[in-house]
This record gives C-alpha cells, structure tokens and sequence, in this order.
C-alpha cells in the first residue's frame, strides 16, 4: 500500500514537471499592436496588416500603397465584427494637414474590395490625417498623424551643432567643366643672361630666389677679350687725339698761306678716320654690355680694372635660375642667369580634342590651385591652334596677375571653364542635400520642426544647384550642417510607415 502511494506521488511529480518545461518552452503569441524590432509604430491594425480606424457604426483600414504604381491611399471598409463591406457602400474624403499650411484634399472611387484614393500621395509622407466617412446615412470621422522624416529642434540645440538656416530664393547658376593646368612663367617677360665674353667669375652677387631691378650688378667676370676691346678703344682714343691736333695745326698753316690745302685736307682724312675707329670700338663695347658712360669714362680708368666685366640685370624680376661659381671659366654663350617677372603669369590649361568646340578665347574661366590653397577668376586669351600628335590635346592660355608672387611657376591647378550661365528661380547650396531613403532632400523648417522634402533638382556648378519642384520661394532649410538633422531623424527609428 506504501509503495503504491509512493509510486503515485512520484508520477505526480514528474507529471508536473513535464507540465512546467512545456509552459516554458512555449511562448506567447503578440498582442494586438505589437511589432518587433526598434521604431515599430504602434497602433490597432486590421486584416490588411494596415492602420485600422473603428467607429460606433463601421470601421475602415488605412494605407497607403505604393508598390509599382505612384503613392495612394486604399481604404478597405469593415463592420464592427471585421467583416468586409462592399466599399460602393462608403463614400470617403481625405484631408492631408501638412507642415506649413498646406491641406491637400482626397476623394476616393470603390475599387474591388476597396476604395481607391484618386490622388497622388506626394513626398513625405508626412502629415495629419482628416478621415470623413458616410455609410448609410451614418458619418464617421477620424483624425491620425502620419509621421516620416520629421523632428522636432530646439534653438539652441541648431546653435549647438551648428545648423544655419536660410531661405530659398533664386540664384546665378554658373555650369563649368574642369580641364587640367599649369602655372607658368610669362615667356614674354623672361630674360636669359649670357656673358657675351669668356672669362673667369670673379664675384657672384645675385643668387636664386633674388628679387632685382633692372641694371643691378649680378656677377663679375675677368675676360681677356674684354681687356682686349677696351685697349683698342683708348687706342684709337689717343690716335683721334692724335689726328685732331693735326688736323687743326694744318687747318690754320692752310688758312695763313703757310701751308698747302692738300695737306689740310689729309690730316682731317686722317682724323675722320680716327674718329670712326674710336666709335667702332666704342659701339663693340657697348655690344658687350658696356653702357656708353661707362666707355666714356675708361680713359681714366685704372688699368686693373680693364679685364672686369660687369654681368648686370637687363629686366627686373626673380632670379630663377643661376648657372655659375666663382673660379669657373665660361664661355661667351653659356646662359649664367634666368631673370623672370612673375608679376604675372601663365595658367596653360590642357584642352583635350573633344572639348575644343566648347571653348572660347574671352571664356570665363576660374583657376584653383589645391596644393597653394589659391582661387581666382580668369578669362582665355589664347588658344593654340595644333594638337599634340602624342597626347591629342591643346593648350588655352590665361594671363594671371601675380602681384604677390602666391602663383608659383611649376604648380598644378585645376581650370573651371565657364559653359553656361543662367538666372534660375530657386536654387540650393549642395551642401544642404543630403540623401534620405531614396531622395536627395533638404531639410524644411517650420517652427521647431524640421521636415525632409525630396527636391527635383536641375543644372548645378558645383556649390548651387537649381530646384525643379519640391521647395517654395521663402521657405527656410538647413542649409549647414544639414547632416546633423538626418542624424537626428535617424535616431527617431523606422518612419516610413504606410
């Protein structure tokens, strides 16, 4: 008898475990409502999986559906028990209340089992909804708010992170295409100096980097051959002398009698013929380099001084190059210098043959150059008319004032040539746009509310972009920092609920 109560007691027990593991395992179904994940929407949802409305009289379920066609509403009608109405029975209208004012009206048309929404359900999908409904003479109405790329921000909260707001308005719209170039120096305004002599450098003064003045002394070569021209110079010097005092002695024996005229006659042959030995030798020297005061002044010259050639600057400029040291021999047509007045310079852009015909010379052009941190406006001034066998491409020119010396010869910059310019009604910095779902959007604000609204944009020159349809003349957006908007909106969870 114990062992039979024993027995029972333990079938009992396991009997009542087993009961307890299968509660545990199973799991309770989800009421009503309920939806998994972060951000779900709650609210009572009908047969359709859809927003569901209940009355006293009827009930309706509400979506919007936009699988393959354009957004609309589809309405499916139901009675109290959940039973589906024919939906000819239900007359519908539809009030949209969005941010800003506007009210967008809806009228609806049965279709199969529901009825269908005749309009458009324009992005966002944002909106308070107005439901008026009439079924047998008994009216039900409904109001719910549709919630999608939408937040609410504070003033100091736009301070904080930044947010700038601006009003649409019309804009200048420039569209440009970029084209490669190079800073250059103005070859007009180069200068290569040569010795014009052989000899040895004796001083250097000017150096690479050096800014100069025209007639400054840049080195100091002793040149035999230069020894040499200034000997034959005062030469023929004395030999004027010479024949000067002669000519004059026979000029006055010739007019007191004491003479013949044929001998005045040879003595001033004589001196016209010093005299254009002393302007040959002179102009020689002046040849060289020498500057006319300079050969006036060498009769009293010290004679040490004679092989001395001054190498002096013929523009004023940078010294861009030099080629010499002091000890070195060089010859007579050896470039020892390269002057260049970077007072302005040249932007050669590379203009590849597909792009020729949308180039002009007096086109407007902007130059920017990355690596200087340099911007600045130009205009073509010139267009090489042959094409590089090898590369295809041809080169327009652009005179670039460089009073500072900021535009450095060697440098690569970008060309932005201007294709088109026109005056458009609306426009928006790019900066403000920013990818939402599947838009390119800009962020709206009304009040303390910030709505996303897809933009239909049009031309664009880089920083401007023109708006086609989706914004009004006046309203107010982010137009800075526009991202930190999407960001909050994102923290928001899953909106896009239809």
């Amino acid at each position: 008898m114990k062992s039979r109560s024993f027995l029972l007691t333990v079938a009992i027990v396991i009997v009542g475990l087993g009961a307890t593991l299968l509660l545990l395992r199973i799991e309770p179904a989800p009421a009503a409502g309920d939806h998994a994940g972060p951000g779900a929407l709650e609210y009572p949802r009908g047969p359709h999986g859809a927003r569901l409305l209940s009355g006293d009289d009827f009930q309706v379920e509400m979506t919007i559906y936009e699988t393959g066609v354009e957004p609309h509403f589809r309405s499916y009608p139901l009675d109290r028990e959940g039973k589906p109405i024919p939906p000819g029975e239900v007359t519908m209208q539809v009030e949209l209340h969005r941010l800003g004012g506007r009210v967008d009206r809806i009228t609806f048309v049965p279709e199969a089992d529901y009825l269908r929404g005749e309009a458009v359900v324009e992005e966002p999908h944002s909106f308070d909804v107005r439901v008026h409904a009439v079924r047998q003479g008994r009216t039900q109405e409904w109001a719910y708010s549709q919630i999608e790329g939408k937040v609410q921000l504070a003033d100091d909260t736009l301070k904080s992170a930044g947010i700038e707001i601006q009003a649409v308005g019309p804009r200048q719209i420039i569209t440009t295409f970029e084209v490669p170039g190079e800073i250059k120096a103005d070859e007009t305004r180069v200068a290569q100096v040569v010795p014009r002599l052989q000899g040895v450098v004796v001083e250097v003064v000017s150096k690479e980097g050096d800014t100069i003045q025209r007639g400054d002394l840049m080195a100091v070569i002793s040149s035999r051959e230069l020894a040499d021209a200034k000997s034959t110079f005062l030469a023929a010097a004395q030999r004027l002398q010479f024949a000067r005092g002669a000519m004059e002695r026979e000029e006055n024996l010739w007019k007191k009698k004491i003479s013949a005229e044929q001998e005045y006659l040879e003595a001033r042959r004589q001196f016209e013929e010093a005299r254009l030995g002393q302007d040959l030798a002179s102009q020689k020297l002046v040849a060289i380099g020498l500057t006319q005061a300079v050969v006036n002044a060498l009769s009293t010259a010290a004679p040490e001084s004679l092989p001395r050639y001054e190498i002096r600057a013929p523009i004023t400029g940078t010294v861009v190059e030099r080629r010499l040291t002091v000890g070195e021999a060089v010859p007579a047509d050896r470039t020892i210098f390269v002057i260049a007045d970077l007072s302005s310079v040249w932007i050669d852009a590379s203009i590849s043959a597909k792009d020729l015909a949308r180039v002009r010379q007096g086109q407007v052009a902007t130059i920017v150059a990355t690596d200087l941190g340099l911007t600045a406006p130009g205009r073509i001034t010139f267009i090489r008319s042959l094409i590089g066998e090898q590369s295809r491409r041809a080169t327009a020119r652009i005179v670039m004032p460089n009073t500072g010396g900021a535009w450095r010869p060697g440098s690569f910059v970008t060309v932005r040539l201007e294709q088109s310019s026109a005056n458009a009604p609306l426009a928006v910095p790019v900066s403000a746009i920013q990818t939402f779902r599947d838009w390119q959007v800009v962020f709206v604000r009304y009040g303390d509310w910030f709505e996303a609204r897809p933009l239909t944009r049009g031309r664009s020159d880089g920083e401007w972009v023109e708006v086609l349809s989706g914004l009004k003349a006046g309203e107010r957006f982010a137009a800075t920092n526009s991202f930190a908007v999407k960001a909050e909106i994102g923290k928001l969870g899953a909106t896009h609920d239809h």
